[in-house]
């Protein structure tokens, strides 16, 4: 089996996602409107080439591309895909003259508000459930306790913390959902390893989506984090694997880490990576995809898919020999972590 179509189970469920999954950001217009007809294509062969999981939220275009992702989905065997999305962000209208200052040009207008009251839980799930129809929520995830916050350099607002709330009033619900069937796996999706550790110790999860926190420019949950989820049979999903966009376009002018305009010394960081790559005949997405999968811990990489020529690029990145010696010489130039998994 190709290892984009090999599958890891998720935590101790039964679930099963391939190592290639989707994340549906980009279909609810992040940074430039899509068409929908173009995601609906995309979304399909998607599930033609064997991938099996889709990631949404309702703050990806504010229900946009929930929609999106229904849409096409629907219509396709329900056993071929399991699909996550999250709660805790409600959408409110956007009044009338203001502006909209979003991620998602083009998309509903509305804005987010943070809200893990009880009934606020519920209400996203219902809404979630309309958007999307269809039938069932494989995973539910909270969504951004730290309003989106993270650890990464000169990031603000790393103390926003609404873990008492999310643990108070949305564990219950979702556990109590897990335990009746109504939804297979829980967990969190966050940008931050942190906090996500203090979650692991207070409840009972499935799977925690860490977005750009593990990959080839980053690998600080290596020592505490991953072994703890290891150890809790709590399984990571990779979310931003090109750290939103570097990693995949390379050192470029105005190349993005983490949406916004990647600082000078990571730039000549991926420049030197790029350089490996060369050396040794394999493509700079290959290395970002298939890095963090050298890890137990990590049982999916979920990069944004806004065209077919990407899907495809991720493909055929998935299925590229990266041979050991490149790995070795990362560490020997100090570019990852010593002791990191890389992928046999």
């Amino acid at each position: 089996m190709t290892i984009h179509k090999a599958r890891r189970r998720l935590g101790a469920t039964d679930l099963e996602v391939t190592t290639l999954g989707v994340g549906g950001t980009g279909w609810g217009n992040l940074y430039e409107p899509m068409q929908d007809e173009d995601c609906d294509t995309v979304i399909r062969q998607a599930v033609a080439s064997g991938l099996n999981y889709f990631d949404t939220a309702p703050i990806y275009g504010h229900g946009l591309s929930e929609e999106r992702l229904g849409r096409t989905l629907r219509q396709l065997d329900r056993a071929s895909y399991l699909v996550s999305t999250k709660v805790g962000w409600r959408l409110d209208p956007l009044p009338e003259d203001a502006s909209d200052a979003s991620l998602f040009p083009g998309a509903h207008r509305y804005q987010q508000v943070m809200d893990y009251s009880r009934q606020g839980i519920l209400d996203s799930i219902e809404a979630s459930m309309e958007r999307l129809d269809i039938g069932q929520i494989d995973i539910l995830l909270m969504h951004d306790p730290d309003e989106g916050s993270s650890q990464w350099e000169g990031w603000p607002d790393t103390e926003v913390s609404h873990f008492e709330a999310a643990m108070e009033n949305a564990y219950p619900i979702l556990d109590d959902l897990r335990t009746k069937g109504h939804v297979k796996a829980i967990g969190l999706g966050m940008n931050q390893w942190q906090m996500l550790a203090r979650f692991a110790e207070a409840g009972q999860f499935d799977c925690f989506l860490l977005a750009g926190r593990y990959t080839l420019l980053e690998q600080t949950p290596l020592d505490e984090f991953l072994p703890m989820c290891a150890e809790r049979q709590i399984s990571v999903i990779i979310g931003g694997p090109f750290n939103s966009g570097i990693l995949a376009t390379g050192a470029v002018d105005n190349a993005r880490f983490e949406y916004k305009v990647a600082p000078p010394h990571l730039i000549q960081r991926v420049k030197g990576i790029e350089a490996m790559c060369i050396r040794h005949g394999i493509t700079l997405q290959a290395a970002a995809l298939q890095f963090p999968l050298g890890h137990t811990a990590v049982a999916s990489v979920i990069p944004g898919m806004r065209a077919t020529s990407e899907l495809e690029t991720n493909l055929e990145a998935m299925t590229m020999d990266v041979p050991s010696d490149f790995w070795t010489e990362l560490k020997d130039r100090e570019l990852i972590h010593p002791n990191a998994p890389t992928p046999s």
